[in-house]
């Protein structure tokens, strides 16, 4: 059985990588496809999820006690960026969404944890 403090460092690692997995897919990827892998829609969307990620991460690296509500809002995102990815017929975009999703279930449990986590250590 996991800690809390150990659920908290893997939500923060499932962050990162969603945040990277979104950033490198968006602008490695979708920008050089352009058509509907830059709609507006989809472009905001990706973009939302990079900055609810970090910002998620950030949460809980600096031990908030709001963590719980910034990984609800994380997981909302994540969640519909994993819808959208899946939209398109790439590996590119299906390895994005399987990323989001993880990313979603990990901050949807840590939203669900109250109080105050543990500031990771250095």
């Amino acid at each position: 059985m996991r800690t809390h403090s150990e659920d908290i460092r893997v939500c923060i690692e499932l962050c990162w990588q969603c945040r990277d997995t979104c950033q490198r897919t968006f602008f490695n990827h979708c920008l050089d496809q352009g058509g509907a892998h830059v709609a507006h829609d989809h472009a905001v969307l990706m973009n939302d999820c990079i900055q609810a990620c970090q910002t998620a991460a950030d949460f809980m690296v600096r031990g908030s006690t709001r963590h719980a509500a910034e990984c609800a809002a994380c997981a909302e995102v994540c969640e519909a960026c994993a819808v959208s990815c899946e939209a398109f017929d790439c590996d590119e975009m299906k390895a994005c969404a399987e990323a989001c999703r993880r990313c979603s279930q990990s901050c949807r449990d840590m939203s669900r944890t109250p109080g105050h986590p543990a500031p990771m250590a250095a």
